[in-house]
């Protein structure tokens, strides 16, 4: 049943996606300990945001969304061998393309650094550092692309897990090199870019013995015609991760003009609403684009309708408990997770209001991502471009109206809006496209959720302000963790029993399908 795929798909893609996030949340308390909010922390994050912004056009987005459907088609329609022959058609073209763009990249990088961060042109000990970093960083793109070519040849053949689990290496390289190696080089950042490129050739590596195992195989090899239809896909579905790149992007630009520490309130803030997006929001979104894919290449519409509402349904029930925990809990994980060492309650406060700001913006995030999967589905990738444009073009009119006055929270206030905005479009233009689609039939699953999640983060609220001056200092870091981590724990449990009493269609399913299983 496509409905149990999904879930199992999903679940898997959760686990290993949690993961991923713990061991990148303690290589942000390792960074946030050994460089504060600070100026040279900000050089780090702004350099980052270029290879990653790279990483996001060319590599997990892109070619995640256009490669799996035509994987998918070409399993369906023409058999497994023909598959294996465009995955390394695919391989060919990553090598020359992205190696030049890599290459490119590393000699521009000056220029690159000029564009994006305008501010640290003032500072030239500032601007070079940046541009070094920048240099290092750089074959991270061709890494990463070459994971990202490798995660979707194995979604299409419904393995999630392992290709999941592969950011993992990517924090466990940058732990490794800052804890124990930072101090061998001239300026302990650079052990950072050092991590993080190491960490995208990890990321990549640590899939190619599944990848061998089910057939496959990297090699050099002639034009495919299948390779034109996926950069026909490609080309549109770049420009939409450009848009919404765009959107961090005008943040960064903005922030690098306000005082220092800005840039870094807004990384370590959105860094925790990528928790729910990347667990939930980006594991739905991957789970169910094989399944929809495979609709369509059946031309089953009836099913590729009854899958992508429940898709949706289930994601809000994941994510509106998380969205609500963040909004009313935000001091005590901001404190919990990074204040110590150089990042101190004033970094805190500034980083909590950031993330009550984005986090606003969750629920657009996750939900545009499972219909911009559902386009990508039908091999419509110029519908979600058309919607992210209006959403960058918020984006920025918002954040420059309130950069002064709300300073880096505005900046964060105009993501959400602009997530916001880009989902309702979505919603409108995909109801136009299946016109069987009904969104009314989302609502009362949204409410129970949302009554649930409100109950069950106050009774967390409640018993985190039992003493609330834990949270004002840095000390006591393994009885925080203890504190916050059981009254996470409650919540999560007492908005599982609510949603048993209001009989939560969603969690019923989770239900069925574990009696099943026992």
């Amino acid at each position: 049943m496509a409905k149990g795929k999904i879930v199992k798909a999903a679940g898997a893609i959760s686990l290993a996606t949690t993961f991923s996030r713990i061991l990148g949340y303690i290589k942000d308390m390792i960074l946030a300990k050994y460089f504060g909010a600070t100026g040279l922390s900000d050089v780090f994050f702004v350099a980052f945001r270029i290879p990653n912004l790279l990483r996001e056009l060319f590599a997990e987005g892109s070619m995640s969304s256009a490669v799996v459907p035509v994987l998918k088609e070409a399993q369906v329609k023409q058999g497994q061998e023909e598959t294996k022959k465009i995955v390394k058609s695919l391989f060919t073209f990553i090598i020359v393309i992205v190696g030049i763009i890599t290459l490119l990249g590393i000699i521009f990088s000056p220029l690159i650094v000029k564009l994006i961060a305008p501010g640290f042109i003032q500072n030239p000990e500032k601007f070079d550092l940046t541009v070094l970093l920048t240099r290092i960083m750089f074959p991270f793109l061709l890494f990463i692309s070459l994971a990202a070519l490798t995660m979707g040849t194995l979604n299409t053949n419904n393995i999630f897990f392992v290709p999941a689990l592969a950011p993992c290496f990517l924090n466990i390289a940058i732990i490794i090199l800052v804890t124990g190696l930072s101090s061998f080089f001239f300026n302990p950042i650079v052990s950072v870019a050092v991590g993080v490129t190491l960490g995208g050739l990890l990321q990549w590596l640590v899939q190619a013995p599944q990848f061998y195992k089910n057939g496959f195989s990297f090699g050099f090899t002639a034009f495919h015609p299948a390779l034109k239809k996926i950069i026909i896909l490609v080309i549109p579905t770049t420009v939409a991760m450009a848009v919404n790149q765009i959107n961090i992007f005008v943040s960064t630009i903005i922030a690098s003009f306000l005082p220092d520490g800005s840039v870094t309130y807004l990384y370590y803030s959105m860094r925790l609403i990528q928790l729910p997006i990347g667990v939930f929001g980006v594991a739905v979104g991957m789970a169910v684009l094989p399944t929809l894919a495979q609709h369509v290449a059946e031309g089953n519409k009836t099913q590729l309708t009854k899958d992508f509402t429940f898709s949706l349904k289930f994601l809000f029930f994941l994510t509106i408990p998380s969205t609500i925990g963040l909004i009313m809990l935000k001091e005590p994980i901001v404190n919990t997770l990074f204040q110590r060492g150089a990042f101190d309650i004033t970094a805190t406060i500034n980083t909590a209001q950031a993330l009550l700001f984005y986090s606003l913006g969750i629920l657009g995030t996750v939900g545009s991502r499972t219909i911009t999967a559902t386009f990508y589905s039908l091999h419509d990738t110029k519908t979600p471009v058309i919607c992210a444009t209006v959403g960058m073009l918020t984006n920025i009119a918002i954040s420059i109206l309130l950069m002064h006055t709300m300073k880096h929270n505005g900046l964060a206030l105009a993501y959400s809006v602009a997530a916001t905005v880009q989902f309702l479009m979505l919603s409108i233009f995909i109801k136009g496209k299946i016109t069987e689609i009904s969104f009314f039939a989302i609502i009362p699953s949204l409410m129970k959720s949302t009554v649930a999640a409100i109950v069950s983060v106050g009774i967390a609220k409640l018993i985190c302000d039992i003493d609330s001056s834990l949270w004002l200092h840095s000390e006591k870091m393994l009885l925080k963790f203890l504190w916050l981590g059981t009254s996470i724990v409650i919540a999560i449990l007492f908005y599982f029993l609510i949603c048993y009493l209001l009989k939560h269609e969603e969690l019923g399913y989770i239900l069925k399908k574990l009696r099943r299983r026992l």
